[in-house]
């Protein structure tokens, strides 16, 4: 791989529950029945618009449901998943270029990317109030891969995301796509969404990656 990219939440940093409850209370305050582990589950996309859609959230309530999350969302002191850091560092000593595509707040993600220590490894950012365009939408993804360098060679780049619509934008994209385990979601589901390959955590797939490369 000549670069990789990540997606945030859930695939480097511990805010899953964090992200999943939030949504809970966004749901709560709208009047509209619980919010399941399966209805959020099979419901769930990083475009929180399609996502509050396709839960019954009204239209004209949409645009308001970001203002109820970001009130209470508490994952803003999460810390990274085991073996994350390790991992991406391995990656730059390597000589791996690395990115972040999130679906995120810079507001939020960019405090996180410091006080985790990722900002000093990552050579570029994009997130998701950036532009009007959402994952699955291939665009964040071509421009985390243009400040990368790799605009024209999306090929010899992989986007690890723990989403089906992370595998979609990937696929979109003409990236490898690898679906990271989330407990929303079946491993076998990320095939479903053509990913080429699954792996239960960040760590995995890079020790897998550099020592297969090795050997």
């Amino acid at each position: 791989m000549k670069a990789v990219l990540f997606d945030w939440d859930g695939t480097l940093i511990d805010t899953t529950e964090h992200v999943y409850e939030a949504n809970v209370e966004v749901m709560k305050s709208f009047g509209l029945p619980p919010l399941t582990r399966e209805r959020y589950g099979a419901a769930f996309s990083p475009n929180w618009r399609r996502m509050y859609a396709a839960l019954g959230v009204p239209e004209h309530l949409v645009e308001g449901a970001a203002d109820v999350w970001h009130g209470a969302y508490k994952g803003h002191g999460a810390e990274l998943l085991p073996g994350a850091y390790p991992a991406l560092e391995r990656l730059v000593a390597a000589g791996i270029p690395l990115g972040i595509v999130t679906a995120g707040d810079r507001k939020v993600v960019s405090g996180q990317l410091r006080r985790t220590g990722v900002a000093d490894l990552i050579g570029s950012a994009v997130y998701g109030d950036d532009a009007v365009e959402q994952k699955p939408d291939p665009a964040p993804l071509r421009r985390g891969l243009a400040a990368l360098g790799h605009a024209t060679t999306p090929a010899e780049t992989a986007y690890l995301g723990d989403t089906l619509d992370d595998v979609r934008m990937a696929r979109a994209a003409g990236v490898h796509a690898v679906g990271i385990h989330s407990p929303f979601f079946h491993p076998d589901d990320f095939y479903g969404v053509d990913a080429h390959e699954h792996a239960p955590s960040v760590a995995a797939w890079v020790a897998a990656l550099l020592d297969g490369a090795k050997r």
